[in-house]
């Protein structure tokens, strides 16, 4: 059978599934007792091993079959997560999304994976996974060929000293079975079951998986820990049928010390090395619940919304480029929508004025569906941010929390495709450069977990995506000491610039105020290669500082909304369009009631005042100059909580209009967007109030 033809579909199906896997991780990791979220990481990762066994990549359903063993001890509750279980199949999960990104760019999937690979087989064994990854490719561990002691690894040890010191009680049993028996796997399982309901096996000798082979003689020795009484537990082991001898001895910390010397030495001592057979079947032996530590917290926390299921989403995929002929032909339309409307009006004939109100309705839903089509929540691309902030987080030894915002807003699919590595960028910098370490942060009187909080929200027709971290703030002396040193500024231009200005040289090509460049980041490298990336997509970063207080950095970007509903004003002789999403109301202002504070017109909006923004100067209209009227129409506008007031001449009304384009022949001007197409066939120009408030 020819699976090509399906391969795009497991490509995206696999994506969808990593990006559960990471983001249910980060929950677990914060709630690790938490078995629900376990259920469906666990599902998440059985789905991925059989599209990958389906689709003939066998390195790729053999890695996630391996971390399905781990998962499958912990959804059972005999393991209980630790850090060093939680970074193992995060590195796991990274190699997963290596494989599938080569299998995107046509390769096979195959990837060197034995290190993590022997780490999870050592997890599923109950050994520290630090023994597997120190292992060479396909070697296996020494298996003890004397029953004398069992070798503990520094993992189990501490464990078990750790449950003598919340009151559980440590047991060593040893149990024999009788010589003429015939099923010594099935006895010797029905003691492991017993044992299971009333605690946790840590370590035994021989390994279960050689004791369901019958690989043993017929005695074996365990690590067991319990609340039962050590007499009443000898008693249940002996009734089971055919055991011979049963010794259930309790120890404290100094026989469990002496314990585990013995069979540090019987293991070096040993002569014989077998190699052990593929553990397929997970093995009972765990860490105890006693063994969690309540200090076990993630260094960096994200507060996403948590996805759990639910009913699967019905979606069809369809290329970008038939949306946009698409959302072109429609935007044709409705520019003769407007056009039939206004003929309608002039020709009073009822029937017409009548068909034509009924398909304004028809194409007013069919328009919204169209604007829906492109359009695609942030949430896909926040949603790789708390993973990757978490792993900075911890190699940077620093306590941080995420704070997500915002997600649900909605940007075209466009931009969002090429968004994602700025923000990368920005985040990797507020986390290396701005937050600072946990000791700097205490002696600032600050908390000791620095947060950075990521949002985004719509203003006009563009929407805004913010990070801003509560750490050290930009220091104007060290950037324009900096931007001297390097020849970006002279003397005297540093002078007279502004602190926004100063803010902007950070995008400067090859500027850096980090005293050691580190792997991660320093303040400024690859901040050229964002603004460039930003500018490319219509955008613009803006940065807002206090030092010692924190940074914001605010990226503007546009909708690229063919369609928007806007105000459509006159000055003059001329037309304007203003976003309806921009504007919080409509006014009356008398002359009188224009104040002038510092040199600029501020007018008083319910309580406070705000400026008032002379639009016939802007823009030079030849005929119209709001000096000469008794009182004024103003458009009180917003950008997130700032307020500003434009003067205009006359409110022509709302209206649905398309979004063109002014081309590559005409210079980017500051305050417009674009043009659009009037009914009578008349250009009116759309404005970009955000422009007017700093």
């Amino acid at each position: 059978m020819d699976m090509n033809q399906y391969l795009s579909m497991f490509i995206d199906e696999s994506n969808d599934h990593l990006q559960s896997l990471n983001e249910n991780m980060l929950l677990l990791e914060q709630t690790p007792n938490d078995l629900s979220i376990v259920q469906i990481i666990f599902r998440s990762a059985h789905t991925l091993k059989g599209m990958a066994a389906t689709m003939g990549f066998e390195d790729l359903a053999s890695l996630t079959h391996q971390m399905e063993n781990v998962l499958d001890l912990v959804r059972n509750e005999k393991l209980v997560m630790q850090d060093f279980i939680f970074d193992t199949l995060f590195k796991g999960l990274d190699a997963l999304e290596a494989m599938v990104e080569d299998i995107t760019q046509g390769g096979e999937g195959k990837a060197d994976v034995s290190a993590i690979v022997a780490d999870l087989q050592a997890i599923v064994r109950g050994e520290a996974p630090s023994a597997g990854s120190a292992k060479s490719a396909g070697s296996a561990p020494a298996k003890q060929e004397t029953n004398t002691a069992i070798q503990l690894d520094e993992f189990q040890y501490s464990v078990l000293q750790q449950s003598i010191g919340e009151g559980h009680r440590v047991l060593y049993i040893d149990v024999a079975i009788r010589d003429d028996c015939q099923l010594k796997a099935v006895r010797a399982y029905m003691v492991f079951d017993l044992l299971e309901k009333s605690g946790e096996v840590i370590k035994s000798h021989p390994t279960v998986q050689d004791i369901e082979q019958e690989k043993f003689e017929k005695s074996f020795s365990l690590y067991y820990i319990t609340q039962k009484d050590p007499a009443e537990l000898k008693q249940q082991i002996l009734n089971v049928s055919e055991i011979d001898q049963a010794s259930v001895v309790e120890l404290d910390h100094e026989s469990l010390q002496q314990m585990a010397e013995m069979g540090a030495a019987s293991a070096q001592s040993a002569a014989a090395v077998a190699e052990e057979t593929k553990p397929d079947t997970a093995a009972p032996a765990a860490a105890a619940p006693a063994a969690e530590s309540k200090d076990n917290k993630p260094a960096a926390a994200a507060k996403p919304a948590a996805k759990t299921g639910g009913a699967p989403a019905r979606t069809i995929r369809v290329d970008i480029e038939r949306l946009d002929v698409l959302m072109n032909l429609f935007s044709e339309l409705l520019i003769d929508r407007v056009r039939l409307e206004q003929l309608a009006s002039e020709v009073q004939n009822h029937a017409l004025t009548e068909t034509v109100e009924h398909m304004s309705r028809v194409s007013s839903d069919l328009q919204n569906i169209v604007l829906k089509l492109r359009m695609v929540p942030v949430d896909t691309v926040f949603s790789r941010f708390p993973r990757m902030v978490r792993d900075l987080a911890k190699s940077l030894d620093k306590k941080l929390e995420l704070v997500i915002t915002g997600a649900e807003t909605e940007l075209d699919r466009t931009v969002i495709d090429e968004i994602g590595d700025p923000l990368v960028h920005l985040l990797r910098n507020a986390v290396d450069h701005g937050i600072e370490s946990p000791q700097d942060r205490v002696a600032a009187g600050k908390p000791e977990t620095g947060t950075v909080h990521l949002r985004a929200f719509h203003s006009g027709n563009h929407v805004f995506i913010e990070i801003e971290e509560d750490g050290r703030g930009i220091y104007r002396d060290n950037v324009l000491k900096s931007a001297l040193k390097k020849g970006i500024v002279t003397e005297e231009e540093a002078k007279g610039m502004s602190d926004e200005q100063v803010h902007q040289l950070l995008f400067a090509p090859g500027f850096s105020t980090a005293e050691k460049i580190s792997d991660v980041s320093g303040r400024g490298v690859g901040l050229d290669v964002v603004k460039a990336k930003i500018t490319s997509l219509g955008g613009q970063v803006t940065i807002y500082s206090t030092p010692g207080k924190g940074t914001n950095f605010s990226v503007q970007l546009p909708l690229t909304l063919s369609i928007i509903a806007a105000m459509l004003v006159k000055m003059g002789s001329e037309k304007y369009a203003i976003p309806l999403s921009s504007i919080v109301e409509t006014g009356i202002v008398k002359k009188e009631q224009i104040r002038q504070a510092h040199g600029n017109k501020m007018v008083d909006f319910r309580g406070s005042m705000i400026p008032l923004i002379s639009l016939s100067r802007i823009f030079e209209v030849p005929d119209f100059n709001e000096e000469d009227e008794s009182e004024t129409e103003i458009i009180v506008i917003h950008k997130g909580d700032r307020l500003a007031a434009l003067a205009v001449d006359e409110f022509i009304g709302q209206n649905e209009i398309v979004l063109k384009n002014l081309g590559k022949y005409l210079p980017q001007i500051k305050g417009i967007s674009g043009a659009t197409i009037l009914g009578d066939g008349q250009v009116a120009l759309i404005l970009d109030p955000n422009v007017f408030i700093k």
